[in-house]
């Protein structure tokens, strides 16, 4: 196909990327533990990790799931904040030859079951601040291993003891729970993170057989159907999507040195494609991550910015602006910071114009999805403006602007922006349906988004096919907060938009209609609490005494949005 994006590449950057250099992403992250064993990997709460103490621990972990019996490619569910032992985990899992699950910590038990069940997670490690969440569920679940730790565990013998007292007995953020050691599949193995270190430390880790072919991550996003789906990700394409960011970033890096004395800050969660993605990139560079486990409190995240040298700073339109509203943010020592990468969300005008003038580094957009590995297109790294758009394809990516028969359209004209690459998810876990619906005849991934696409190959947003609503980042399907707020006491239907929101991209809004007249909206407010993770509730709701609907009575959304 044309590809007219590739004249219009930045020097040095490749047209492809070759994933077979390596057998799978156990073996990318071996060569790197190996190789820069002396080196940070992670600075959390001002305690330092390094490549050789990661290399030992997840072989460790790593050890002690293998020593549970569980089955290649067994599911692994990893529910934790920004802190080391997110690292730990994630690397135990794929060196151990199993799969990742990664689990929003603020999940409610509806939401942590559903992820649970669906993905056939047989193991967890969790924090224990979330664990009475886990004990809700846990007997609906094929859950059998678990693994609790605790906030100051890898943060030194007497600091991290500290701080995890400090945190269980003085800031009471662990609920009390009790995880039964027997359930309906029998006996459980429920144990802590350290003890778990320790008892692995004494067996050796068995290599892993898996190959590039291998699922590496379960990766689950928002369902249309109301519930979130797993991107099945394989081994290809995470190492595909770390090789085509490692070329596209390069030469922002230039100024840095050697890219190993890179310091990148990880205040995006984790668990989050985008800041995955460029977490394990980081790994491969040897550089080192600056863990914030809780950016928003935006003075601590400023203090953390203040004491070193930071280089790249991966973040959504919204927290650039938090970060710019801070005094003491816009009073730092911005000559390091070589890339600004904006991305999950669309980055606007105003801020970009408002961090180049603060920071002195501009904003570079980009555009990808949990399906892609967060990979997709750029803005070149050198480019000192801001462009609007999402930028050119990566290496070895296509893009196609087709219509609804998944025809190519021609240049300038508006149609479904799809994905073609190695990066691209081989499909949704145990949604066959849902898969060949994603999928054009000719191998390319259907997005939601509508854009246009120049004759340079640089494409430009300008709908959405889906009714998904994009809060700060995070994809939010209506039909989910539908089928929740529907069972709240009172009401008798409802509908959720999304509406524009300076702070968040866009906020969720709730039309009901209620069969109770005495339903108030704290009522429903606080069912929403209970209910749904913090990003899905709804920031305004709204009576009506009807909705409107076609004839065959199927809400209209956009009507909806048309009066908002």
């Amino acid at each position: 196909m044309n590809a007219p994006w590739l004249s219009h590449y930045p020097p040095g950057v490749p047209h492809d990327v070759e994933p077979e250099q390596y057998r799978s992403l156990a073996v990318l992250l071996e060569e790197s533990l190996r190789k820069n064993a002396r080196r940070p990997v992670s600075v959390c709460m001002e305690r330092w990790m390094s490549y050789g103490e990661l290399d030992q621990h997840s072989a460790a972990l790593g050890a002690w799931l293998q020593s549970r019996g569980l089955p290649a490619g067994a599911r692994i569910a990893v529910m934790l904040p920004n802190v080391p032992q997110f690292l730990v985990a994630m690397a135990a899992i794929v060196r151990a030859g199993y799969t990742v699950v990664n689990v929003n910590p603020l999940y409610t038990a509806r939401e942590l079951e559903h992820q649970l069940k669906d993905s056939g997670a047989e193991a967890i490690v969790i924090l224990e601040n979330f664990a009475t969440t886990l004990e809700a569920v846990i007997d609906h679940t094929a859950v059998q291993h678990v693994v609790v730790a605790s906030l100051g565990d890898l943060l030194g013998f007497w600091y991290g003891r500290w701080l995890s007292f400090a945190v269980r007995h003085l800031a009471k953020m662990v609920p009390a729970y009790k995880l039964a050691k027997t359930g309906p599949l029998g006996p459980r193995t429920i144990v802590s993170f350290r003890k778990a270190l320790a008892d692995g430390s004494t067996q050796a880790l068995k290599p892993s057989a898996a190959t590039l072919d291998s699922v590496a991550f379960l990766q689950y996003t928002g369902g249309t159907t109301g519930l979130s789906k797993g991107a099945v990700l394989t081994h290809r394409n995470i190492v595909a999507a770390i090789l085509q960011a490692d070329a596209w970033f390069q030469s922002a890096l230039v100024r840095v040195g050697e890219v190993h004395n890179t310091n990148a800050i990880a205040a995006l969660p984790l668990y989050h494609i985008f800041a995955l993605t460029l977490s394990l990139l980081t790994m491969r560079w040897g550089a080192h991550m600056t863990l914030i486990p809780n950016p928003r409190d935006v003075p601590q995240f400023v203090a953390t910015l203040k004491r070193r040298p930071f280089h790249l700073l991966p973040a959504v339109n919204t927290l650039f602006n938090a970060l710019l509203q801070n005094p003491q943010f816009r009073q730092l020592d911005f000559s390091s910071l070589a890339l600004s990468q904006a991305g999950g969300m669309a980055a606007s005008e105003a801020t970009a114009k408002h961090w180049l003038a603060v920071t002195g580094c501009p904003m570079t957009e980009g555009w990808g999805m949990s399906e892609t590995c967060a990979i997709g297109t750029n803005n070149p790294v050198t480019s000192r403006e801001f462009s609007g758009t999402i930028g050119l394809p990566l290496p070895g990516i296509a893009i196609a602007i087709k219509d609804d028969e998944g025809n190519s359209l021609p240049e300038g004209t508006p149609g479904e922006i799809c994905i073609r690459g190695p990066n691209v998810m081989t499909g949704y876990h145990n949604q066959p349906e849902e898969t060949a619906r994603a999928f054009t005849p000719d191998g390319f991934m259907r997005t939601g988004d509508v854009g246009i696409m120049d004759q340079r190959g640089y494409t430009r947003i300008v709908d959405r096919k889906k009714d998904m609503i994009l809060v700060s980042g995070f994809n939010v399907f209506p039909n989910e907060l539908e089928n929740v707020i529907a069972l709240c006491p009172g009401v008798l239907e409802c509908a959720a938009i999304g509406v524009e929101d300076a702070k968040q991209g866009e906020a969720i809004k709730v039309f009901v209609v209620r069969s109770d007249a005495t339903l108030r909206e704290e009522d429903v407010a606080r069912y929403c609490h209970d209910n749904l993770t913090g990003y899905k509730r709804p920031k305004y709701i709204e009576f009506r005494g009807e909705l409107p609907k076609t004839n065959v009575g199927k809400v209209l959304r956009r009507a909806l949005r048309a009066v908002n």
